[in-house]
């Protein structure tokens, strides 16, 4: 078998014979004038043999190059699909089957010639001239296997592209979804904005962040957590209706379902509440689903799933009553710890009660949310940043939407009152609610609240893992272009 090294030093030798003929191996510009998929959309009533009077520039990298005879054969693919370019002894110049004699797969070139359908069938471009494009000196993984290495996909998604199409088909719709969420958000008033990514103090999460260190500032700042805060100031601001797309970074665990960055979409609406939010939260699941499905049908790893109608509203006690069978208001903090470390699981450092029902939740609920659910009315200790529920005593307006076991997206009534938020605030920090250091009370928006916040409505989504669930992918890595990988050695 041939060796990587041997085929590579084959590819430098046909790249050292193309300059010795003059031939420039990377040109600057190729001007296209047709591409695979427009040839197979205008041509398709071509018959067998056929040959249209249409001259066309078609452009990709090669694929395949085969010779029979009298004929040679180049695969192009571009960015549309495959386009066959045919040299034909007689019509073609014969400098041309040298020049493509000096290609190898991997490279790119370009085919000038008439539009024809071959006696097999095939759309090709019966070629007058053949160009090098650019003349790649590193070999393609075999055609017959691609590449399997799922590591070595991750880590080379360039190759991973253009050996394994379906996993481009992957990432178009992935573009798709997140298209559907903006026209959703754009059809109804959502502003779209930016939060800065370097922050002087962290929080809308409780998370862990990734620290650096700014020279011109000569202090420490912080990537995103989380954008809520900053979206809050521009509500504060008077801008009623506000939305970003972006990154957000917390320095924790990677597994199926978590990447330490990761895509999210977090919008506020004033005079809106946790209510309007669920509503909404529908929307941009049905509409993303539409936009790669054709309906509001889908399936993942087996299961099936319908996003047509209204989501089940299930409180988190009673979430815990149905599916574990107790009635945690008639349970002390230890029994319910007891029951939580028969799941196999340790809550660290217990010291709120809400906190103990959130965790038992998880440990016995939580797994049988399969169907569209969204898990509401959550203890009041979760979070500093939310509305006290308007009935229940001792919860907050939150819900979390969940489809297949997984948190899809976490939304409040927000809370409002500035006195009450600095007192939440400083309780969460003092009480150790995030690991001590995890979530700093931040001074500015305490002082931008005081000038008034209307009542509002947030909602924050995870875009990676509605990707996965809609376009049937089993990690979150096979979502995301470039997922954090451990340096090779």
């Amino acid at each position: 078998m041939t060796t990587f090294e041997e085929l590579r030093q084959s590819k430098l030798q046909k790249l050292v014979e193309l300059r010795k003929k003059g031939i420039s191996p990377f040109p600057y510009q190729y001007i296209r004038t047709h591409t695979a998929g427009e040839i197979r959309e205008k041509f398709n009533s071509l018959q067998n043999g056929e040959e249209s009077s249409v001259q066309a520039k078609v452009c990709g990298k090669v694929m395949s190059i085969r010779g029979f005879g009298k004929l040679m054969f180049v695969d192009l693919f571009d960015d549309t699909g495959k386009i066959q370019i045919q040299l034909k002894v007689g019509v073609t110049p014969e400098s041309m089957f040298e020049l493509v004699k000096l290609l190898d797969t991997g490279d790119y070139a370009g085919a000038e010639g008439k539009i024809i359908r071959t006696q097999r069938g095939e759309l090709s471009i019966l070629a007058d001239t053949v160009q090098v494009l650019s003349k790649s000196v590193a070999p393609l993984p075999d055609k017959w296997h691609g590449i399997s290495d799922i590591e070595a996909r991750y880590r080379q998604r360039y190759l991973d592209l253009f050996m394994n199409p379906e996993v481009k088909k992957i990432f178009v719709n992935r573009a798709k979804i997140i298209q559907s969420i903006r026209k959703v958000l754009d059809q109804q008033g959502f502003v779209e904005v930016e939060i800065p990514t370097l922050q002087p103090e962290y929080g809308g999460a409780n998370a862990r962040p990734f620290v650096t260190h700014s020279n011109a500032l000569d202090q420490d700042l912080y990537l995103s957590i989380s954008p809520e805060i900053y979206l809050k100031r521009l509500i504060i601001g008077n801008i009623e209706k506000v939305y970003t797309v972006t990154k957000n970074f917390r320095n924790e665990d990677i597994d199926k379902t978590h990447n330490p960055e990761f895509s999210t979409m977090e919008c506020y609406w004033a005079y809106a509440d946790y209510n309007d939010m669920m509503e909404l939260t529908e929307e941009m699941f049905r509409e993303a689903c539409i936009a790669v499905h054709g309906n509001e049908q889908f399936t993942y790893q087996g299961k099936e799933f319908d996003l047509s109608g209204k989501w089940e509203r299930l409180p988190m006690k009673k979430a815990i009553k149905k599916y574990g069978n107790v009635n945690v208001d008639d349970l002390s903090d230890q029994e319910m710890l007891n029951m939580i470390a028969k799941t196999g699981k340790k809550m660290e450092n217990p010291k709120l009660r809400g906190l103990i029902i959130s965790e038992l939740f998880e440990a016995i609920a939580e797994h049988h949310l399969i169907q569209p659910t969204h898990l509401m009315d959550h203890p009041y200790e979760t979070t500093p940043l939310c509305k006290e529920h308007r009935t229940e005593k001792g919860l907050i307006e939150r819900f979390e939407s969940f489809i297949n076991g997984w948190e899809m997206s976490n939304a409040y009534s927000e809370l409002n009152d500035a006195i009450k938020q600095r007192e939440l605030l400083e309780k969460q920090s003092k009480e150790g609610r995030a690991k001590g250091e995890e979530m700093p009370v931040d001074e500015d928006f305490i002082r931008a609240m005081e000038y008034g916040m209307p009542p509002t409505g947030g909602l924050g989504m995870g875009i990676d893992r509605m990707c996965m669930l809609l376009l049937d992918q089993p990690t979150i890595r096979d979502v995301i272009f470039f997922p954090q990988m451990r340096n090779l050695k």
